[in-house]
């Protein structure tokens, strides 16, 4: 294990001049547009020099702004780390699902990893879902490109998927394959999968109340646009300057608190890595159903092999019962 894997965000200047994954070019529109009022501001002052303001009111402010950017990257936070347990309780249940599974199901091959497939599938659906994808190349691969275009043409794909496997763990039942209790745990481990898509869901379709971000944003235009105006008695031409200094980190953790609100759309720079996390399941799931099928196939070698008692043939007794007799007459 890397020292990078074990102390993230250990490596100061590589992430202190990252392009990727930073937030810098995404507001270049916007801090093109303060600094060039930024600069309006000293020209007018200029010619005008009444229109300077007082630096206590806008120092006041910036305690006020303060707080509007915490609250506003807490909530977007707070979004973005219940979609990460979220999807922390599919990768969870995906697992406890396939041990229980293979443990309590039918000692059959074909059904263990047709189960161990479809689990796979419903965490791959419930990620295109979250991204409204339709396109499932690896459901293709795990269950086939006819079972495929049946996951893409259902209205919700996850339930789609948690229905087949509904169906897998209901025929073990009625076929006396499971036992009924192990089918009620199997099925509740199902419905939990389904439970924790339907959070993300929720996620997803409540964003955060417009009124909220409509009133920081209008907060923050305001407070940029008159800090010139604050600098520009002192500073004169360097107002520009010192002014963007300040933009650039009041923007740029005003943008991360949004792009923390959006967890699961790839245009966002914090969303999580659902690829990876799908990833990881798909593989643990089929080890999991490979691992048993290759543990026991020793053991089904041997009693395959281990050979049976046999009756004992004719000079086989007749040696017992002489054996038998002299050992009556030892004892008498």
């Amino acid at each position: 294990m890397s020292a990078r894997s074990v102390l993230p965000g250990s490596d100061f200047w590589h992430e202190a001049f990252a392009m990727q994954g930073a937030v810098a070019a995404r507001l270049l529109p916007r801090m093109l547009v303060f600094a060039l009022a930024a600069v309006a501001s000293v020209v007018v002052h200029q010619r005008a020099p009444s229109i300077a303001l007082r630096p206590e009111p806008v120092e006041a402010s910036a305690v006020v702004l303060g707080l509007l950017l915490v609250f506003r990257t807490t909530a977007g936070y707070a979004r973005w780390w219940e979609g990460r347990t979220l999807w922390g309780g599919i990768v969870n249940q995906s697992r406890n699902l396939t041990v229980s599974a293979i443990a309590y199901g039918p000692a059959d091959a074909a059904w263990r990893q047709a189960v161990t497939r479809w689990v796979a599938v419903f965490a791959h659906v419930t990620r295109r879902s979250l991204r409204a994808e339709r396109t499932l190349p690896e459901v293709v691969t795990l269950v086939g490109a006819l079972d495929a275009a049946a996951v893409a043409g259902a209205e919700h794909m996850p339930s789609y998927a948690s229905a087949r496997l509904a169906a897998l763990l209901r025929d073990a039942r009625d076929q006396h394959r499971m036992d009924p209790f192990a089918f009620v745990q199997l099925d509740r481990e199902r419905a939990s999968l389904l439970e924790h898509a339907g959070g993300c869901e929720r996620i997803l379709a409540t964003p955060i109340p417009s009124v909220y971000s409509l009133t920081t944003r209008s907060f923050i235009a305001v407070y940029l646009l008159a800090l010139p105006l604050a600098l520009v008695g002192s500073l004169g031409w360097f107002a520009p300057v010192a002014a963007l200094l300040v933009t650039y980190p009041i923007l740029a953790v005003e943008q991360i608190g949004a792009e923390l609100q959006i967890p699961f759309a790839t245009t966002s720079l914090s969303h999580l890595p659902l690829d990876e996390i799908c990833g990881t399941i798909e593989r643990n799931v089929l080890a999991a159903a490979a691992g048993v099928t290759t543990d026991r196939a020793p053991s089904e070698a041997m009693g395959a092999t281990r050979a049976e008692p046999q009756s004992p043939g004719p000079g086989e007794l007749a040696l017992a019962g002489r054996g038998a007799a002299q050992g009556q007459r030892g004892i008498t």
